[in-house]
C-alpha cells in the first residue's frame, strides 16, 4: 500500500484515478470495513486503483474538543488494518487549523477533483469541511459529474449504530465482548516492554510491563483474559490495568502489566501487541500478598476456561 501525507493547499502534481473512501476511520469497525470494501469493489470494477482518505490528528483534538487524546487505532495501526484490506492507496491529510476553516465546495474543488477521485465512498453522516457543513448530499450537489458517489447505510447491532463512540464507551466500561464484535476483532493495542517492580516475579506470576508508544485508549481499569503477539508467536495470559492498590499507598498512573502462560525468557525492550478477549474482574484491594496470589489462581483458572470456547 502507498501511503501519501496530503496537506492543504494540496501539492499539483499527478495522482492516480482512484475510488476514495473518506473519513477518520478511527477503528477501522464493521461500519467502516463496509464504506471501504465498498471502494475497494468499485475500484476493481472500474479497473483503478482503490484509495482511502484519512486525517490526522483527530479534528476534535485540533479544535479543543474533549475526548480525543487516545484513539481505538493510532495511525500506525490504523494504516495496517486498511493494508490487510487490499487498500491500495492511503492519504493521509494534515488536519490543522488552516484545513478546519475549508468550505465545503472548496474541499471538492481544491481536494477531491485534484486528487483524480473517479468515485467517492462515504458513510450515510460523512461531514467535512468548515464547522462540518458538507454532508454526503453536499458531495452529490457539488460534483457536477466528476466523480460518481455512492452512500453506504449504518450496520446496527443491538439497536445501536456500529460508531467508533460506542466503541470507545464499551471499552471504558469493561464492555469487551460488545467492544469486539462492533469492531470485528479483538480490541487489541501495541507497546514496548519496560522495567517494572518485578513483584509479579517475586509472588510467583511474572509480569511484562507495557509502556505505550502510542496514544492506545486505555480500557476500563481491570483483570482481562487476552491474547498476546509476540515475533510471530502467540500466547494466552491475563492482564492487569490500574495502580495495584494492594501495594500502593497513594493513586498514580495506570501500570499495564501482562503475565504469559507457558513462557519463559526476557521481553525487555521487545514489542508485544496485546488483544483483549474476556474481561475478568474490576481491580481490588487485597487484605495481603497471599490473599492476592489466590485471586490471581482464580483469574488464571477463569480465563484458560474461556479461552477454551473461542
Amino acid at each position: 500500500m502507498i501511503v501519501q501525507h496530503l496537506h492543504y493547499p494540496l501539492e499539483s502534481i499527478a495522482y492516480e484515478p482512484t475510488v476514495l473512501a473518506i473519513g477518520y476511520f478511527d477503528g477501522v469497525h464493521q461500519g467502516h470495513r463496509r464504506v471501504i470494501q465498498k471502494a475497494i469493489d468499485l475500484a476493481k470494477e472500474l479497473r483503478i486503483k482503490s484509495a482511502v482518505m484519512t486525517f490526522h490528528p483527530h479534528p476534535r483534538e485540533v479544535l479543543g474538543q474533549s475526548g480525543y487524546t487516545r484513539y481505538l487505532t493510532p495511525l500506525s495501526a490504523k494504516l495496517e488494518l486498511l493494508e490487510r484490506m487490499g487498500v491500495e492507496i492511503a492519504y493521509v491529510v494534515q488536519f490543522d487549523i488552516p484545513f478546519s476553516s475549508v468550505y465545503p465546495q472548496d474541499f471538492i474543488n481544491e481536494f477531491l477533483v485534484p486528487l483524480e477521485a473517479r468515485h467517492v465512498v462515504v458513510g450515510f453522516d460523512y461531514t467535512f469541511g468548515y464547522r462540518g457543513k458538507g454532508t454526503a448530499f453536499t458531495l452529490k450537489e457539488f460534483s457536477q459529474g466528476r466523480y460518481g458517489l455512492d452512500v453506504v447505510s449504518p450496520i446496527t447491532r443491538y439497536g445501536e449504530k456500529v460508531s467508533s463512540t460506542i466503541i470507545r464507551e464499551y471499552l471504558y466500561e469493561g464492555k469487551i465482548a460488545e467492544a469486539n464484535e462492533f469492531l470485528g476483532r479483538p480490541y487489541s493495542l501495541s507497546g514496548t516492554v519496560i522495567h517494572g517492580e518485578k513483584r509479579g516475579r517475586q509472588i510467583g506470576f511474572p509480569t511484562a510491563n507495557i509502556g505505550m508508544t502510542e496514544p492506545y485508549l486505555i480500557p476500563r481499569t481491570g483483570v482481562y483474559g487476552v491474547r498476546v503477539k509476540h515475533a510471530e508467536k502467540e500466547f494466552f495470559g491475563v492482564m492487569n490495568i490500574g495502580i495495584k492498590p494492594t501495594f500502593e499507598q497513594e493513586k498514580k498512573e495506570k501500570s499495564l502489566e501482562v503475565h504469559l502462560f507457558d513462557f519463559e525468557g526476557n521481553l525487555y525492550d521487545q514489542e508485544l501487541k496485546v488483544e483483549f478477549l474476556v474481561f475478568i474482574r474490576e481491580e481490588q484491594k487485597f487484605a495481603g500478598v497471599e490473599q492476592l496470589v489466590k485471586q490471581i489462581q482464580q483469574d488464571v483458572l477463569f480465563a484458560k476456561q474461556k479461552f477454551k470456547s473461542l
